[in-house]
């Protein structure tokens, strides 16, 4: 499909900035903050960009080749949409225009349980191509009942969280008092005035709510941040063991992904345990705010299991350069959360497909200027 481009926004760094006039505060709040002090927010993207490419000028050159296979599937770009919660509050309709866009640049989209579109939409726009990040619930019966939908849905590629055993603490979003639909606190209702085709939008298209997770909600109150916390807490137990997860192995028939892990212990456990992939991450940099960089990890795990399991990573990529110099430290895959919902915070319905052609084109240009035909040669490219 052809690049979609608006020149007046080059790159993200364009789009968070005009995200950030366009929404209210509470919700670009939640959309670029981190835990704590954001250190390893901060820390995430700059390690990445400490990392050079060597390029090749005197050579022979054929083009480039962009595509990438992922468990059985021939992708256009090695980068995907990663999974991020909430998403409707950065502007109506996130993560349907987001799966859109993947689906139709063919490129993966991950659904997170606590979205704000269903399985089943998701399902239907991208006929049934997209991947699904399961919370995973405190109730086996809830749990089977969502890889149900999944399974039905036709999704092929099952993520498991393993990072939120508990709730990051982020000082902005309590400062905010967040809330599904946010709280109308005199500090929210003035930013939302002051963002009045937001707010026009919000209401035109409905607020937003965790779609998946509507038919297990007591519709009894709403969720602010207290009761979103109780019920949170009450339905879901982001800590895993090996139980938990071998019975995920047991029961999930397509390709079963972990999303968080940081150490070399844990990668031992979920190769032993069978699953097909591992996504590197630290959420972020949203819920631990004193572990290593995404990179780091990256280039400690990637040379011991590279031939075991299909390792990826997200956290910290926000440009063509960025997904450039993780492929060469040794992922086969990354995915971007931030960087893609910028887009439809700053543009709507165009942003999706303008931030996939902003990437594209910033990882094109790097491939062709350090001489690299092929994604999967990035690692030749790396200055040790």
């Amino acid at each position: 499909m052809e690049l979609e481009y608006n020149p007046k926004y080059p790159m993200v760094e364009d789009l968070r900035k005009k995200a950030k006039g366009r929404i209210p505060g509470f919700a670009y709040d939640y959309l670029a903050g981190g835990c704590n002090e954001e250190i390893n927010l901060r820390k995430n993207t700059k390690e990445i960009r400490d990392i050079e490419l060597m390029p090749q000028y005197i050579h022979e050159y054929n083009g480039i080749n962009m595509k990438t296979e992922l468990f059985g599937h021939l992708y256009d770009a090695p980068f995907g949409i990663a999974p991020v919660g909430l998403q409707g509050l950065f502007w109506p309709g996130t993560p349907e225009i987001l799966a859109k866009a993947a689906f139709e640049y063919n490129i993966p989209f991950c659904l997170s349980t606590v979205s704000t579109a269903s399985i089943e939409t998701i399902s239907e726009l991208t006929e049934g191509n997209f991947w699904f990040q399961l919370y995973h619930p405190t109730e086996d019966k809830m749990r089977d009942n969502l890889l149900k939908r999944a399974a039905d849905a036709g999704c092929s590629t099952l993520v498991i969280l393993s990072d939120v055993p508990t709730f990051g603490y982020r000082s902005k979003e309590i400062k905010n008092g967040l809330s599904m639909p946010p709280r109308m606190t005199f500090r929210n209702v003035r930013q939302a005035v002051m963002h009045p085709n937001w707010s026009i939008q919000t209401l035109l298209h409905g607020i937003p709510s965790f779609k998946t997770m509507d038919r297990y909600i007591p519709k009894s109150r709403g969720l602010n941040m207290h009761h979103l916390g109780v019920f949170m807490d009450k339905t879901f137990n982001g800590r895993l063991n090996e139980d938990r997860v071998k019975a995920l192995r047991d029961k999930w028939k397509g390709n079963l992904v972990i999303k968080g892990l940081s150490s070399e212990e844990d990668m031992e456990k979920v190769v032993e345990l069978g699953l097909d992939g591992v996504i590197i991450s630290n959420h972020g940099g949203r819920q631990h705010d004193s572990g290593p960089s995404t990179i780091n990890v990256l280039q400690e795990l990637a040379p011991k299991y590279k031939d075991k399991i299909k390792i990826m990573m997200d956290s910290g990529m926000r440009t063509g350069p960025d997904i450039a110099r993780t492929l060469a430290s040794g992922a086969e895959f990354t995915f971007l959360g931030r960087a893609f919902n910028y887009g439809p915070a700053a543009l709507g319905k165009k942003g999706g497909r303008h931030t996939i052609s902003i990437l594209k084109r910033q990882l094109q240009q790097v491939m062709e200027q350090v001489c690299c035909e092929n994604v999967e040669d990035l690692p030749k490219h790396l200055i040790k």
